[in-house]
């Protein structure tokens, strides 16, 4: 089992155990503040399987049908989590609104308090194995996941200060607004996990520094007389390069191979955690004109005719 997949089964066992925990106390008590936090690590496990499984697509390999494979589940998964994350954060403002409208009181708070801690300290030690699992593997859903985690550590803190405040002063809006702010601020974190995953479902370039990078690596090489049409993408796993470089037009391809894999060695080097998949195109000359004018549906053939 991969390291990827085995922290999705870890996160959501953890999450499952909050669940009932969080649950319990909450529908017990009355707080809106725990209640929430326990429907938000109901959601947690619910994202969690549901990242094993779009982990195990992605890890499939290339076929005749889907030849560059499926890594952008990774993204898929990222947006459709982000999007969970974004309706608790919805739901939890509404019950946070109810309570103050009914008027309702919360109990039980010394059980409330010590299932917070509780919580805390499991999800804080889970954070940090998703981090490291993330920092391993720099996968995307995991990453996503730790932030979806952190995010539930900083909530499950305020949690645990709603219900003390409440418990010293007995001023029961303390938990409302508590609530309130923990769903602003759940919905506030899911957009990074929306807006990286759609960015690379559209495609996106690597990060600029990588580009500039890749084309510098280009450039430098001796026998290489200059590059064009440099594009990159990434499906989270795997990064596609694709450029055009112009050699002598006398050269032998045996020569010109040599040059592309001595390319493609450095650049497999610039991040070992991903997958590469490097598409170099030989040119005797600079033809970037001619590969504009063909990717805008026109013809410079016709055109001179």
């Amino acid at each position: 089992m991969s390291p990827q997949k085995r922290a999705t089964l870890v996160s959501s066992s953890v999450a499952t155990v909050l669940v009932i925990v969080k649950l319990l106390i909450g529908v017990a008590s009355g707080s809106v503040a725990v209640l929430a936090s326990a429907i938000d690590s109901l959601l947690d496990t619910l994202v969690s399987i549901f990242n094993f499984f779009a982990i195990k697509k992605s890890e499939e390999h290339p076929d005749e049908v889907y030849q560059y494979g499926k890594g952008k589940i990774q993204a898929i998964a990222a947006v459709i989590e982000g999007t969970v994350i974004s309706i608790s954060g919805l739901y939890i403002i509404y019950v946070a609104v109810e309570k103050l409208n009914s008027g309702s009181v919360t109990t039980l708070l010394t059980p409330s308090i010590i299932a917070m801690l509780f919580s805390i300290i499991v999800t804080f030690v889970l954070v940090k194995y998703l981090l490291k699992v993330a920092k391993e593997t720099d996968n995307l859903v995991i990453k996503a996941d730790a932030l979806h985690y952190q995010t539930d550590l900083w909530s499950n803190a305020a949690v645990l200060i709603a219900l003390g405040l409440v418990y010293l002063t007995g001023i029961d809006a303390i938990d409302v607004l508590f609530g309130l702010g923990i769903g602003i601020y759940i919905i506030y974190s899911a957009y990074e996990i929306i807006q990286e995953g759609v960015e690379i479902l559209l495609d996106r370039a690597l990060e600029g520094e990588m580009v500039a990078t890749i084309g510098e690596i280009i450039s430098k090489h001796p026998e290489i007389t200059s590059y064009h049409w440099l594009r990159t993408r990434t499906d989270g796993t795997t990064n596609y390069v694709e450029f055009h470089m112009v050699l002598r037009p006398n050269m032998l391809l045996l020569e010109a191979h040599r040059i592309a894999d001595e390319v493609e060695d450095k650049i497999f080097l610039l991040d070992q955690k991903k997958k590469w998949i490097i598409t170099p195109h030989f040119d005797p000359y600079d033809d970037e004109e001619v590969n504009d004018a063909i990717l805008n549906g026109n013809s410079l053939l016709k055109k001179n005719l």
